[in-house]
């Protein structure tokens, strides 16, 4: 999993893929002995039940809001309760929920109030083809994640 390497190189987050682990706790373990943040991302499919027995372990977890492999698809929006339900798995504990996949204004408020904290936008922030636009278009996503967070509380 190239875990040594990614740590070395001065990542402060290593997140695996739940899918691709044969050992989920193992890998999670090396991550932390290795001084980093430890995460997991789930992809669309994939059901919030197998980080259970390794919550203790987390400090994030990556919710795949389209299938992984490019960019520019349509938000997938069954994953919006997916990230209810492992906002109440966490509960009080210090995990993040970050979701990557169509996060655009539309979508971003939606994740936000069921309870991500990070969001990871690509395709969306690019849209205008110049700096001007590209802030613009970073300080709408944020503003509506903003709202929906003050309002939810």
């Amino acid at each position: 999993l190239y875990l040594e390497e990614y740590a070395k190189a001065g990542a402060d987050y290593i997140t695996v893929h739940a899918e691709a682990c044969t050992h989920l706790d193992r890998s999670l373990q090396v991550i932390r002995n290795l001084g980093k943040k430890a995460g997991v991302s789930l992809n669309p499919h994939t059901p919030e039940s197998v980080i259970e027995y390794v919550l203790e372990r987390l400090d994030l977890v990556l919710v795949m809001s389209v299938n992984p492999g490019f960019g520019g698809q349509a938000f997938i929006p069954a994953v919006v309760e997916k990230i209810r339900r492992i906002a109440e798995m966490i509960g009080e504990r210090d995990i993040i929920i970050e979701v990557d996949g169509g996060v655009a204004p539309g979508t971003a408020g939606i994740v936000a109030e069921a309870g991500a904290r990070a969001l990871v936008a690509g395709s969306a922030v690019f849209k205008g083809g110049n700096e001007e636009a590209y802030r613009a278009n970073i300080a709408a996503i944020r503003a509506e994640a903003e709202d929906a967070i003050r309002q939810a509380a």
